[in-house]
């Protein structure tokens, strides 16, 4: 069943199965909402037992009805949905909304039953929400079958696998809201239609500008992130995802496998498909009501205009926590605002107006042309008491303040730089606000959330500004790495031996260290002639080993050949000590690195999005660091860059402590390459280069661990 434009969505007419006399029935409840909110189609009751539902004639099954039927809400029990399935089927009905529980979620008999009710479906092209679903709207068409309540009718179209958290979403519209909703879909088990199915309906709907999901998990995650990959360039998705709970961890066999947490990966798959994530419920909507009011920003520079010292300090610590810029005024601009402020008003950024407005709250609206007329700024944040100092100081006041309110809103399009306004004011809804709102401004009665707001719309400006890039096709694998996966499994290793490791990725041009496999006297000699007199890392080589130093089977530092030679005869005797029967290749001879920073490289295969990179500091300490970042493959070498660039500790990669600089463009090539080597090798599982020591003209993959699919 294709996915796109669900016309049944918007229907001319609606049959209600089982619709009931009685006032506490489902089915009593959508005929009374229809009839309330003033549906302009056709609406069949269905009920065998009765002639007449709430003033309309009822029919006793769908093949009595007279007319066509674009829609089905289906109020009667599970048992019963196969059946009345079929009956849509017969009748030419698009689509059917199943509410009943007791299917899919219920065990193995609902499983059953569920797989009745698709099996139907199919054979009648019925398309079918649910079943266990909380219901649809659709504003537009006055169509609300769910039965909520003062709907703000507007662009924010929803979709939930949770009809309380669009309760409160559509509550918290009406009480508060600015741009009101299109339409509401509640998914229950997806049977049939799934997420990307309504994803995909919303971007083509005319009246949606933008879309807020609550997502628990995926049946089909590729084909979202397709769909919102398509539909993001078009209008604004945003995400809030339950669940966040990392599991799996248990099985993972590297560091690589140990990190990805099943959100962490889900946050950045979606972000790079242009979804933006929150993870607070309660900025589900002051978030997409912001993408959806404001125009996008050219970039991350903001100025903060405030009437107290205390409000733009929080601003300025939200903004900064968030990765939004807080740049200098132009002198031009400074000039211009000590012109019209008093000498107590600070006019650096942020802009604190002190006493000025007390008695002139023009002058905020006056400040804010002021600004945002800066180069230098492509966004303004004003944080205080606006809107409220007819209540504060004086009733004379309400009048000019009414006027700077509808000041502001003429000012979005006068500079065509969004405004995001806090004022603590806000619930009391003042004249001045109110016209602030009707013109377009977001507003918040928090400043961590006005901040959050307009974090987002930064972000999915920045995904919107980048070039569409069509992943480039798998590379055929060289012989030489062919082979080395043919060795490993012709041994049925889990594993390949880190010498192989470095030879695959020496392979794929990925540069590796100066290495050698000793095994005897004679190679600890040659290697030690080979590399000089230099310090040499050594690590024993076993395909019963993954986790060298948890057996005792590494050495660092050693230097010369007689002491090489009894550090591999000692190391192997260590390691046989704790593992008795282990199968020893090997020792791995290495340079030691210089001093540089060290990071990870990674690879492990999501069971939900397919391959994902992870990039961060690394070391003995990764895990407990956690300061890693995730790509989903493919990425090319400016998304590795992107990548490198996401990390929230950059000052560990600019030379700080004197370290030295990290080489970005070396360190994305390798990351890309990385990149190139999984996707051509699909029997890969998990692969860590860790640490991979950086420096200002060189990369060193010091260990490199590559786990095979089982």
């Amino acid at each position: 069943m294709a996915s796109g434009f669900l016309p049944f969505l918007a229907p001319r007419a609606v049959a209600v199965i089982g619709a009931s006399n009685e006032p506490t029935k489902r089915g009593y409840r959508a005929l009374q909402t229809l009839a309330k909110d003033g549906f302009a189609g056709d609406i069949y009751p269905i009920n065998p037992r009765a002639a007449e539902i709430q003033g309309l004639r009822a029919y006793p099954d769908l093949a009595s009805v007279p007319g066509p039927i674009d829609l089905a809400l289906v109020c009667t029990a599970a048992r019963t949905v196969p059946e009345i399935i079929e009956q849509c089927g017969r009748k030419g009905v698009a689509g059917a909304i199943v509410l009943a529980l007791g299917f899919g979620e219920s065990g193995a008999e609902g499983r059953e039953l569920e797989a009745r009710t698709l099996e139907a479906a199919r054979r009648g092209n019925v398309r079918v929400i649910g079943p266990n679903t909380s219901g649809i709207f659709n504003a537009h068409c006055a169509l609300n079958l769910v039965g909520f309540a003062d709907l703000r009718k507007g662009g924010i179209g929803i979709v939930s696998q949770s009809g309380n958290v669009a309760l409160a979403l559509a509550t918290e519209g009406a009480l508060a809201g600015h741009a009101g909703f299109s339409t509401y879909i509640g998914v229950g088990n997806e049977s049939d239609l799934r997420f990307h199915d309504y994803l995909a309906h919303l971007g083509a709907d005319a009246h949606t500008t933008a879309i807020a999901m609550y997502v628990e998990g995926f049946k089909e995650p590729l084909r979202f992130l397709e769909t919102a990959a398509e539909v993001a360039w078009r209008k604004p998705v945003v995400l809030c995802k339950g669940g966040r709970t990392t599991t799996g961890q248990q099985a993972a066999r590297s560091h690589t496998g140990s990190l990805a947490g099943d959100y962490a990966v889900a946050k950045a798959c979606l972000r790079s498909a242009g979804v933006v994530v929150v993870e607070r419920s309660d900025a589900l909507l002051p978030v997409v009501e912001c993408l959806s009011l404001l125009r996008e920003m050219r970039s991350r520079r903001v100025a903060i205009l405030a009437d107290g010292g205390g409000h733009a300090t929080i601003a300025a610590d939200a903004l900064g926590a968030l990765g939004l810029q807080l740049p200098e005024l132009a002198p031009a601009t400074r000039e211009r605002l000590a012109a019209v402020l008093t000498p107590q008003a600070v006019i650096a950024n942020p802009v604190d107006v002190a006493n000025s407005a007390d008695s002139a709250p023009g002058v905020i609206a006056e400040c804010a042309d002021i600004i945002l007329a800066d180069p230098a700024i492509d966004a303004l944040l004003v944080v205080g008491m606006f809107g409220g100092y007819a209540l504060r100081f004086s009733e004379t006041l309400a009048a000019a303040e009414a006027t700077a309110g509808t000041r502001f809103a003429a000012l979005l399009g006068e500079h065509g730089k969004p405004i995001v306004m806090h004022s603590i004011f806000a619930p009391r809804k003042p004249e001045a606000l109110e016209h602030a709102r009707a013109g377009g401004i977001p507003l918040h009665g928090s400043i961590e959330m006005a901040a959050l707001a307009l974090s987002a719309l930064a972000e999915y400006s920045e995904w919107r500004r980048r070039p569409r890039r069509v992943p480039a096709a798998p590379r055929t694998p060289p012989e030489r790495a062919q082979r080395i996966f043919e060795t490993a499994r012709a041994e049925s290793r889990r594993a390949l031996l880190e010498p192989e490791a470095l030879d695959l990725l020496d392979a794929y041009g990925i540069a590796t260290p100066p290495h050698a496999l000793v095994r005897n006297e004679a190679e600890t000699l040659a290697a030690v002639e080979r590399f000089g007199a230099v310090p040499l890392a050594l690590k024993i080589v076993s395909p019963d080993i993954l986790h060298k130093t948890e057996v005792g089977g590494v050495r660092l530092g050693v230097r010369g050949a007689t002491e090489v030679e009894a550090a591999r005869v000692a190391l192997r005797a260590a390691v046989r000590q704790k593992v008795p029967r282990v199968d020893i290749r090997g020792v791995l001879a290495t340079p030691m690195a210089g001093r540089g920073v060290e990071l990870i490289v990674g690879v492990t295969r999501d069971r939900q999005f397919g391959p994902v990179m992870m990039f961060g500091l690394g070391g003995t300490l990764v895990e407990s660091l956690r300061e890693v970042a995730f790509h989903r493959l493919p990425l090319d070498r400016e998304e590795a860059l992107e990548l490198v660039a996401s990390l929230r500790t950059q000052e560990v990669l600019d030379g700080t402590r004197g370290l030295p600089v990290v080489d970005r463009v070396r360190l994305a090539a390798l990351i890309a390459g990385v990149s190139d080597l999984c996707l051509a090798h699909p029997e890969i599982a998990e692969l860590d280069l860790n640490p991979v020591v950086a420096g200002a003209d060189a990369l060193a993959i010091l260990d490199a661990r590559i786990v095979l699919v089982g």
